[in-house]
């Protein structure tokens, strides 16, 4: 592995752009990932399309699975950005559209695993947009190995993403009764206002202690300015750290009551998922600060991050997982989006070190090590 390779293999990958929503992109960028893919694991991948989304997976070797990579080729630019931020690397910096997020990550984990024996590697289409159609397919290759590594780019300085926030969207409906704003707004219901009391009362379900946000965001009600409002509705974007604290607002949400005199108030759950709490990354975090140490590396920090990803979906189903093993840089979905070249070989080969280490057959790979070996 040598970082020309990784380099050559991440331009690849960012010139075949794939904004999530354009189904035909996305196959286009699964099949330059697939053949990328398959001269450094040299072996095809099985290609997965649900709901007209391109997924891609790889079993490695002829042993069961007992550790999954993670990752996804899709991304949040439209078509045409590479006219304006092309690929480049300039003065140790690699530029480009999903650079950080998450193409050099993809990389990583084909470097990372070629070789190896028991690694299955899932490479999907929608997880910009949630993972609609490749949740379920994530959960069920959680299920069947002891540890999943995601390859997400990382926090802040190289940290890992240790701890994940889980996500949920919900829109509260409002109804009231359409009437004159000027003639007679009595004989209505108005449903801006009993919107306004739902913000409200949705917004106290919020722990700031707990870490538990809760945000009322988009929001739309009536339909002319000289007439009381018949209907209306607001998003909600809740992140908690735990799945107490989730199931909490959940239950919350889902019984809120009218406050206006004939009003009607309804809550529909959009996307969910799970926290990846710390429990979760725990023992791979402090195997992987092991394995730094015993190479003379320094540990890697790790972050709590508010933002969701398909670890949390393994996290969800109980298989230990660490994120942010990806890319050292910044500016994910920003014009500044960047690589920090230099650190793309050492933590590659770092991370295929606890990958070897998972597949090496020890009843339990997370224990504590002895003294002499990691």
């Amino acid at each position: 592995m040598t970082l020309r390779d990784l380099l050559a293999d991440a331009r690849a990958l960012i010139e075949c752009e794939s904004p999530s929503t354009d189904l035909a992109a996305v196959a286009r960028s699964a099949e330059v990932v697939a053949r990328v893919g398959a001269a450094r694991l040299g072996v095809a991948p099985e290609r997965i399309v649900l709901d007209g989304r391109t997924h891609l997976r790889w079993r490695l070797g002829a042993e069961p699975s007992r550790v999954l990579l993670l990752g996804h080729h899709d991304t949040v630019w439209p078509l045409g950005t590479l006219a304006d931020h092309p690929c480049t690397v300039e003065d140790g910096i690699l530029r480009g559209p999903g650079c950080f997020d998450m193409k050099a990550g993809l990389v990583m984990a084909f470097h990372a695993a070629a070789g190896l024996d028991g690694v299955t590697l899932l490479v999907t289409g929608d997880e910009e947009i949630g993972s609609p159609s490749s949740r379920a397919l994530i959960e069920r290759e959680a299920r069947a190995v002891t540890a999943a590594l995601v390859f997400e780019a990382s926090a802040d300085g190289g940290a890992l993403k240790t701890e994940r926030k889980g996500a949920s969207q919900y829109e509260v409906r409002v109804a009231g009764r359409a009437a004159h704003a000027g003639l007679e707004p009595d004989r209505g219901v108005n449903a801006t206002l009993e919107l306004a009391h739902q913000v409200l009362a949705v917004s106290g379900f919020a722990d700031r202690t707990a870490g538990t946000t809760v945000t009322p965001t988009l929001a739309r009600a009536g339909t002319t300015t000289n007439t009381v409002p018949a209907e209306g509705a607001f998003a909600v974007d809740v992140r908690a750290r735990t799945v107490a604290e989730q199931e909490r607002v959940d239950q919350a949400i889902r019984v809120l009551g009218a406050t206006v005199p004939g009003a009607r108030v309804e809550t529909v759950a959009g996307p969910s998922r799970p926290p990846l709490e710390a429990a979760a990354s725990a023992p791979l975090y402090a195997l992987l600060c092991r394995l730094a140490t015993y190479r003379g590396l320094p540990e890697p920090g790790r972050a709590a991050v508010g933002g969701a990803s398909d670890g949390n979906l393994t996290a969800g189903v109980g298989t230990p997982t660490l994120d942010g093993l990806g890319a050292v840089g910044g500016g994910a979905h920003a014009a500044d989006e960047h690589v920090l070249v230099e650190e793309m070989p050492a933590r590659t080969a770092l991370v295929r070190t606890l990958v070897e280490r998972l597949l090496a057959g020890s009843p339990d790979p997370l224990a504590t090590p002895t003294a002499t070996r990691p």
